[in-house]
């Protein structure tokens, strides 16, 4: 990342935040009212869920479906004004297909 490799600064930044977003505990609509405010938790942390621990497989999903994306919307970037985005996004996915492809599959 020193090198200022666009690509994968992006690529990465956008994983991390979708492996981010995979690990928050879904929120119930009847949480979300919750109780009185007389009944509330007080107290620092008080509120905080446990966040899910994903597993390797999880992980790996994950990262799978963020180069699907990629690829797909590359796939419907046709015109020539968009053949920058497009050789971003593949460039992008290279990025990510090395870290399923490497050494210890992520």
């Amino acid at each position: 990342m020193r090198a200022r490799d666009k690509a994968s600064v992006s690529a990465l930044r956008a994983t991390l935040a979708a492996l981010d977003n995979a690990e928050a505990v879904p929120v119930d609509e009847a949480e979300v009212r919750g109780p009185a405010l007389e009944q509330s938790p007080v107290g620092a942390g008080a509120t905080e869920a446990v966040r899910r621990e994903l597993s390797e497989c999880d992980v790996v999903d994950v990262v799978r479906a963020e180069i699907t994306e990629r690829l797909d919307v590359t796939a419907q970037l046709t015109a020539p004004a968009h053949a920058d985005r497009a050789a971003q996004l593949r460039a992008e996915a290279a990025v990510l297909l090395r870290f399923l492809d490497g050494p210890g599959t992520v």
